[in-house]
């Protein structure tokens, strides 16, 4: 069975400097129907204008993950990690028993469109910890890329998390599947462009959710960049 959650369901906020669309409760957006999907407890779609961001700011006991669709995000954090974040780059951080960051848009004048995902670790209080790699276009082209997993398998990041995270870059007319295993869920978020499952159309901002063992058949619409996580049912 497939749940279909458009992007007009999701919460917003814009601040002015700040657009921002929450998938799950975040900040003064709250539902008690879409506090988390399994492990998955943020997905915040953000448009971050010129020169502007967030300040030093603290975080602990969580997975984070900022996968930037355009521009460029300056990255500074309490580990003395300092990364010009550009598309094709994701970031992975495990807060742990705390760690401090700030992160602005490096452009003076194009604002930066990025995913901020919040994944709940396996273990509470581990040691803080930062990683920062680069996925070719090229790797996602009409197929699944690991950017994520426990294990780190396939040169994808390490995340203290029974999960796994896929990109794929889709061309029009294309066709990938995804087969989804016994006692698993998956969540999929459609980041641009348009895609067809089951003969139902979903577009940017637009998200699906299986939780039954089957092959998920995706077809593009036009050129589609997703975002697929492999979850377990809890």
């Amino acid at each position: 069975m497939m749940q279909i959650r458009t992007s007009e369901q999701r919460g917003h906020a814009n601040h002015g400097w700040l657009d921002s669309y929450h998938s799950f409760s975040f900040a003064d957006y709250y539902d008690q129907n879409w506090m988390n999907y399994s492990v998955l407890r943020v997905i915040n779609e953000d448009v971050i204008a010129p020169a502007m961001g967030f300040g030093m700011h603290s975080h602990d006991n969580m997975e984070i993950i900022t996968y930037v669709l355009q521009g460029n995000l300056a990255h500074k954090d309490s580990l003395g990690n300092t990364e010009v974040i550009r598309q094709g780059h994701v970031q992975r951080m495990t807060a742990g028993t705390g760690i401090r960051h700030s992160e602005f848009n490096a452009s003076d004048s194009e604002p930066i469109h990025l995913l901020q995902i919040w994944i709940l670790p396996n273990l509470r209080g581990l040691p803080p910890s930062y990683e920062d790699k680069f996925f070719t276009d090229a790797q996602k082209l009409n197929q699944w890329c690991l950017l994520a997993s426990e294990n780190g398998a396939n040169g994808s990041m390490l995340i203290h998390q029974d999960m796994r995270l896929y990109a794929a870059q889709l061309s029009e007319r294309n066709q990938i599947e995804y087969v989804l295993r016994d006692n698993r869920c998956v969540y999929l978020q459609v980041a641009s462009g348009s895609i067809a499952i089951n003969q139902k159309q979903l577009s940017a901002g637009d998200a699906a959710m299986f939780d039954a063992t089957q092959t998920i058949t995706l077809n593009a619409v036009n050129n589609a960049e997703i975002l697929l996580f492999d979850l377990p049912k809890v």
